[in-house]
């Protein structure tokens, strides 16, 4: 889901440098990554009233203004360093919309669209060809739904690392470092939210 590391980090030296145009070029590499994150991370309600792009908007126009910083000290990785940045606005997003306006959110509740804009999983990976016929993408779409709302029926944290590890695809060593876990621990918390998923699928597990 992220862009290559590479050219990421050409991009960071050129910025670094005073390369304004590398700087643009770097946010609207990750523009796109962004928005699937966010998308799906927004609550279905408060999705009616948030729009995506507009939370991404904000995020990169931070992450341009703390660039310098970033690359001075860079603790994390650059796309991991961006999710931070995100966690960070849909936080204020949650609170700034969804406690302050509860109430007017909950009456729409019914007229947003249970699975709107919810991008391809990995659970119909198998399905990802541009030019599936009809009813392959119905099968697909079918998967897609089951799995998400498996997903809503998992505790924040389990539905979290799926997220990150099936959707984001990042890898093991990514997840931990963007949990603040230890490796052994992440996998752990893995393994244990993918038996839970299971379980609520109603499919046989195979990890012990």
């Amino acid at each position: 889901m992220w862009p290559e590391s590479e050219q990421t980090q050409e991009l960071l030296r050129n910025a670094g440098a005073g390369d304004g145009d590398a700087v643009n070029r770097l946010m609207e590499r990750h523009r796109e990554s962004l928005r699937r994150m966010v998308q799906l991370r927004l609550d279905r309600a408060l999705g009616a009233r948030v729009d995506a792009s507009d939370v991404v908007q904000e995020v990169l126009w931070e992450a341009s203004r703390r660039l310098r910083d970033y690359i001075r000290d860079a603790k994390l990785p650059f796309h991991l360093w961006l999710r931070e940045l995100a966690k960070d606005h849909l936080i204020d997003a949650h609170r700034r919309h969804r406690k302050a306006q509860r109430r007017s959110v909950d009456r729409e509740r019914a007229l947003v669209a249970e699975f709107a804009d919810r991008s391809s999983l990995d659970l119909a990976g198998q399905l990802r060809d541009n030019e599936l016929t009809p009813a392959a993408a119905a099968i697909r779409r079918e998967l897609e739904l089951r799995f998400l709302s498996a997903l809503d029926q998992l505790a924040e944290e389990d539905a979290e690392i799926v997220l990150m590890r099936h959707h984001e695809q990042l890898t093991s060593s990514e997840t931990a470092q963007a949990l603040g876990l230890s490796p052994a621990a992440a996998g752990m918390r893995y393994l244990r939210a993918l038996r839970r998923l299971r379980a609520i699928l109603g499919e046989r597990s195979s990890l012990r």
